[in-house]
């Protein structure tokens, strides 16, 4: 297996290095905050909007397209600017989408907040992963990796509970204000303390993880050619196909159907919805450290041992779920949540594919190939849920039903069945490349 050499960084990370991991931490808890602020008041966003089903899935898949659209161009320019002006950057943006989305009165506006939201966030999560590449050992990134995505996913609790909160105990635009001055708060933070490297590293130097080749990263043909090569490696591929399969049941459940469909599917009340939907954001962060343990003790294992199984949990969880006659319980529910929680901390597996195979002066680029994944594939299942919803006549909170609702979320069967596919080819492709597997001879 080959590794990747970053920068020569102290075994012994100093403080100065946990301060700047913990900054780029709570930007990313903001930027989860930011990303799933209409969780919790999806049907209040839907009266406020008089906004249909597609309508109001519009505001999360504008948001996912162009936080996914963005993934590539952030890498290039992470790669070529480093972290510090990039997620300051972004929480700027985030900031402005709030203040929009807390005035914003009509569906264009709204989707114009949710666009300059899903710029945004498209800055931070990668930029955290290019502060951990540089900043410690290789050795401890899949675990700070992990343990970046579990703390990140506080931010979902925020939107569920707070969040909602405060919009029922004050008013539409103070909710929403406040996380635009939040945004403010942390993009000062985030310019004072975060750093693009160690002040002993005066430029990226990174191992070609095929040919042992060592470099200094300072030309610009590298973001020319930075995408063909990432995308050439299957290793990418196959991580890039990991992210699209784990983590959207949950993305779509917790963005924003999760909640109407237990509320005014399930009929549950208003504390046992948020009890399921927290229970699944708590659920992530517990499973996240086991996940994150059996990949650093399963390193070659880890398509077959986690990932596909992880799939099929969500799968089989769904489909009791959607089959269970009436109203399903709520230890059932639970189940779901846990499930579904699997995803993200599974999601992350794809990262450590892109770290360990990819040189440093293309990291960034191959980390947002493959962040893109996920999040096209959380745009699908959300806008075709909405859709699915639409066509039953069940577009509007009037007349939302359970019935509708489970026959909407067997829109996700076929982006499982498509990612498990691409999954099993592309660990194949990876490991003849890795010289793990003899390649297939072509039939006479």
């Amino acid at each position: 297996m080959g590794t990747v050499t970053t920068a020569p960084v102290a075994l012994a990370p100093g403080w100065r290095n946990w301060i700047i991991w913990a900054v780029g931490v709570g930007a990313y808890v903001l930027s989860v905050t930011n990303r799933s602020s209409l969780s919790a008041v999806g049907v209040d966003a839907a009266v406020r909007f008089q906004a249909d089903a597609s309508a109001l899935s519009m505001f999360a898949v504008v948001q996912l397209a162009v936080y996914g659209g963005l993934q590539i161009p952030v890498g290039l320019l992470l790669d070529r600017y480093g972290a510090r002006p990039i997620v300051t950057t972004g929480m700027v943006l985030m900031a402005a989408g709030q203040v929009v989305m807390a005035f914003a009165s009509d569906v264009g506006i709204g989707l114009v907040a949710r666009m300059l939201i899903g710029a945004g966030d498209a800055a931070i999560f990668p930029s955290v992963l290019r502060l951990i590449a540089l900043w410690f050992p290789a050795q401890r990134a899949p675990v700070l990796v992990q343990l970046t995505g579990v703390i990140g996913q506080l931010g979902q609790i925020v939107s569920v509970l707070p969040l909602a909160l405060l919009l029922h105990a004050t008013s539409w635009s103070i909710a929403f204000g406040a996380l635009g001055g939040m945004g403010v708060l942390f993009a000062v933070l985030t310019f004072a303390i975060i750093r693009n490297r160690p002040p002993e590293q005066t430029s990226d130097v990174s191992v070609n993880t095929d040919t042992g080749a060592i470099r200094v990263v300072r030309s610009s043909p590298d973001l020319r050619r930075g995408f063909a090569e990432s995308w050439g490696h299957p290793a990418t591929r196959l991580a890039f196909w990991s992210h699209f399969t784990t983590p959207f049941a949950g993305t779509a459940f917790v963005l924003l159907w999760g909640f109407p469909f237990l509320t005014a599917g399930e009929g549950l009340p208003q504390g046992e919805a948020s009890l399921v939907v927290t229970a699944f954001i708590l659920f992530g962060i517990v499973l996240g450290p086991v996940i994150g343990a059996l990949s650093v003790r399963h390193p070659m294992r880890r398509s077959r041992l986690l990932v596909l199984p992880t799939v099929g949990v969500q799968a089989v969880a769904w489909l009791i779920v959607i089959a269970w006659p009436g109203p399903a319980p709520l230890w059932l529910l639970l189940v779901l949540a846990a499930a579904l929680a699997t995803g993200g901390p599974a999601s992350m597996i794809a990262f450590d594919h892109a770290r360990t195979y990819n040189p440093s002066h293309r990291l960034s680029t191959a980390t947002g190939i493959v962040n893109g994944g996920g999040f096209l594939a959380g745009l699908l299942a959300i806008l075709f849920i909405g859709i699915a919803m639409d066509l039953q006549g069940a577009g509007t909170p009037e007349t939302y039903s359970l019935g509708a609702f489970r026959i909407a979320f067997l829109a996700q069967v076929p982006l499982w069945l498509l990612g498990a596919t691409m999954i099993v080819v592309e660990r194949r492709h990876t490991r003849v490349h890795l010289g793990l597997e003899a390649p297939r001879r072509p039939r006479s």
